[in-house]
């Protein structure tokens, strides 16, 4: 259990217990946890949005999106930011986008994918919540976390959190982890293109940028989460 303790502390603001005799080594074996803390996320969202939904569908759309927001930290909208100031402002030079995505400063560019990404996910939570529709919710941060493994295995472009965790976690784990969402997935089988989609961004990665950093993940994890509640609103038009 103190893999899943140590990923609940790097990935969400939930109380947790305190360890002892802390190893930062440790950190980058908790990866193959990411995908049930992000179950976790998911539940503690669709919960929100099916609450405040109980008086309204926009109240519960935006208790669920301060729910997101506050569980993770913006941890992963830190990264979407620190990406879109990066690829606004190198113009395809390597080094200056690294130069850009080390810069703790936020540019315009960071600003409007911000405000973007939280009117999308806001958006796409009201309409899930006017159609009645709150617990396929909860498996969207878990395919967010599970790409992010197949993500870290990426050269890593700089020395950095996403490098720690790249080669820490085996392809067998990653799949069955994948495996697993696939089963749980049932419930809403659009979520069966999920992997296609983590498979689409790491080919992004790999030949845009050349490998990954931690601010990569992050952002991969924010675009994932934003087309899953998209592809879900699509299943929800056409089969109701």
């Amino acid at each position: 259990m103190r893999g899943l303790i140590l990923a609940l502390q790097f990935l969400t603001r939930l109380p947790t217990p305190q360890l002892h005799d802390f190893n930062p080594a440790e950190l980058s074996r908790c990866a193959h946890w990411f995908p049930w803390v992000g179950l976790m996320v998911g539940a503690f969202v669709a919960s929100a949005l099916w609450l405040g939904s109980r008086v309204d569908p926009a109240l519960g759309a935006l208790l669920g999106l301060w729910v997101w927001i506050w569980i993770t930290g913006a941890l992963h909208l830190d990264g979407l930011a620190d990406m879109s100031d990066a690829m606004g402002a190198a113009h395809r030079d390597r080094d200056r986008f690294l130069a850009v995505l080390a810069d703790p400063h936020l540019g315009a560019f960071g600003v409007v994918s911000l405000l973007l990404q939280l009117i999308t996910k806001l958006t796409l939570l009201t309409l899930l919540a006017r159609n009645g529709h709150y617990w396929e919710v909860l498996l969207i941060p878990a395919w967010a976390r599970w790409g992010a493994l197949i993500w870290a295995r990426l050269p890593p472009l700089k020395v950095g959190m996403g490098e720690r965790f790249g080669w820490q976690v085996s392809l067998i784990t990653i799949w069955l982890c994948g495996v697993a969402l696939v089963i749980g997935s049932i419930v809403a089988p659009i979520f069966w293109v999920m992997p296609l989609l983590a498979l689409a961004w790491r080919q992004f990665l790999l030949q845009r940028l050349g490998g990954m950093t931690g601010d990569l993940l992050g952002a991969g994890v924010e675009l994932m989460e934003s087309l899953a509640l998209l592809i879900l609103i699509i299943q929800v038009s056409i089969y109701g």
